[in-house]
């Protein structure tokens, strides 16, 4: 089982994804900035016109791919110091779509600087046990939710494992609902929400590297 501290604190990072992915999403019209195998599938529905439509879901795959090869790296120099290099990713991420559509770049030029953000997220934090925390995406998640429940019901597992699980996709739904309230009253502006979140974040890892 996953301590209590470290899994609140994976609780809220998985909620800031949340919220990012929910901005991509209504801004960009059903593409998204983490849930790759929703972009993979819209791409291969595109393949069969060969048309220009193509070129988003490719790109925001690709920045996907390009942040998550930048965060393992990262992550790879020490677990202190490489999490204050993916927070860093993140936060950079955040930072250039915002610039980006404050100077009036298109949603699918913005939005790939978000999808670069959400692929480095993936590494901020370590697998802990059974449990993914501050992940992007939940559908692995959701499968654990029920092989626990299942180990759990044979006596293979703790009978309450799969409540952590569980509490992950929720933290992503709670951030996406959340994401999608202050998209409504700021619109792009709304990833200062999460933004403050990976800032503290980051100011936290900054100084038990100090120490």
């Amino acid at each position: 089982m996953t301590p209590a501290p470290q899994l609140s604190l994976g609780l809220l990072l998985t909620a800031a994804a949340g919220m990012i992915d929910v901005v991509g999403f209504i801004e960009l019209g059903g593409f998204y900035t983490s849930f790759m195998s929703g972009n993979t599938t819209q791409l291969g529905a595109g393949l069969a016109h060969m048309g220009p439509a193509l070129a988003l879901p490719a790109g925001l795959i690709v920045m996907f791919v390009v942040g998550s090869f930048l965060g393992s790296l990262i992550s790879g120099i020490g677990q202190r110091h490489g999490r204050i290099g993916v927070l860093a990713i993140v936060i950079a991420g955040l930072l250039v779509t915002l610039v980006l559509h404050a100077n009036g770049f298109s949603a699918a030029q913005a939005m790939l600087a978000l999808a670069t953000a959400a692929g480095a997220q993936n590494a901020a934090l370590p697998q802990t046990g059974a449990v993914r925390l501050g992940a992007t995406f939940v559908t692995g998640t959701l499968f654990a939710v029920g092989q626990d429940l299942a180990r759990a019901v044979r006596r293979e597992a703790p009978p309450l494992r799969w409540l952590q699980h569980l509490l992950v996709w929720l933290a992503l739904l709670l951030g996406a609902a959340i994401g999608a309230f202050s998209y409504g009253q700021w619109q792009v502006g709304a990833l200062i929400v999460p933004g403050a979140i990976y800032l503290a974040f980051l100011s936290a890892a900054v100084i038990q590297a100090a120490r």
